[in-house]
């Protein structure tokens, strides 16, 4: 619990102190560039004060160019531990409620992360068009396609939102397996426990070969690689035991 309040404590005196100087910088220079480099870097850093360790394999695959980075989602520590271990700037499709936070909402929305509203279709239609159009300005996206945390780390049935995105766009989708998150924070648990998280890339699928009536199968074909990436506990018990 003393880990996990030191590392609250460092996080919210980021915000409230470091956080505003980034964002005046970033309005004055007209680029977020720093603010995000410095924000990852803060991210790293709250991580090793909690004990944890991330060990990243597999960027070998990451293509050049705009990329959707498709992962499963365990844990609150998955963002924190995903999205710095990606070597690109991205953008996320986070829950409204995060915009809701002052000073982070702001820092947020210049960096063009999106917010959804998942109880609201029409919303998050529109959330989906314009993630599409950054896709398509050069900004990659990392997105969560079960739509919500595992309980039980297992990996969820994919939602096609992401696929419809990356057919649009015709960007590939790199597949993303996170092992090991949810032993160090557990959904619906905010104490914080010292380990490992593997993020694990693996090959890249080209969306462009898809057309829209084929989204399933692109769906179906990183929803495997995923799962392929994962330890046996953390495969879906649909797809048996391989």
């Amino acid at each position: 619990m003393i880990r996990t309040i030191i590392v609250v404590l460092f996080y919210a005196l980021a915000l409230l102190l470091v956080m505003p100087w980034l964002i005046f910088w970033s309005l004055l220079t007209g680029s977020v560039d720093f603010m995000y480099r410095l924000t990852m870097n803060g991210v790293r850093f709250g991580l090793r004060l909690a004990g944890i360790g991330v060990h990243v394999e597999g960027l070998e695959n990451i293509p050049a160019g705009v990329c959707i980075f498709a992962a499963n989602h365990v844990s609150n520590i998955d963002p924190l531990a995903f999205v710095p271990a990606i070597p690109r700037r991205v953008s996320l499709l986070a829950k409204k409620e995060v915009f809701r936070i002052p000073i982070l909402s702001k820092a947020m929305r210049m960096a063009r992360l999106i917010p959804v509203d998942r109880e609201d279709r029409e919303a998050a239609a529109s959330s989906v068009d314009l993630a599409v159009r950054c896709l398509m300005e050069g900004l990659s996206f990392a997105v969560y396609p079960e739509g919500t945390r595992s309980r039980d780390g297992r990996l969820l049935a994919f939602k096609k939102g992401a696929f419809v995105m990356a057919i649009e766009a015709g960007v590939p989708v790199v597949p993303v397996s996170i092992a090991g998150a949810q032993k160090l924070m557990r959904k619906g648990d905010w104490t914080l426990h010292a380990g490992e998280v593997v993020v694990r890339f693996g090959p890249a699928v080209n969306a462009s070969e898809y057309t829209m009536d084929r989204r399933g199968e692109l769906l179906a074909r990183v929803e495997a690689l995923v799962a392929a990436g994962l330890p046996e506990e953390q495969r879906p018990f649909r797809a048996g035991k391989s």
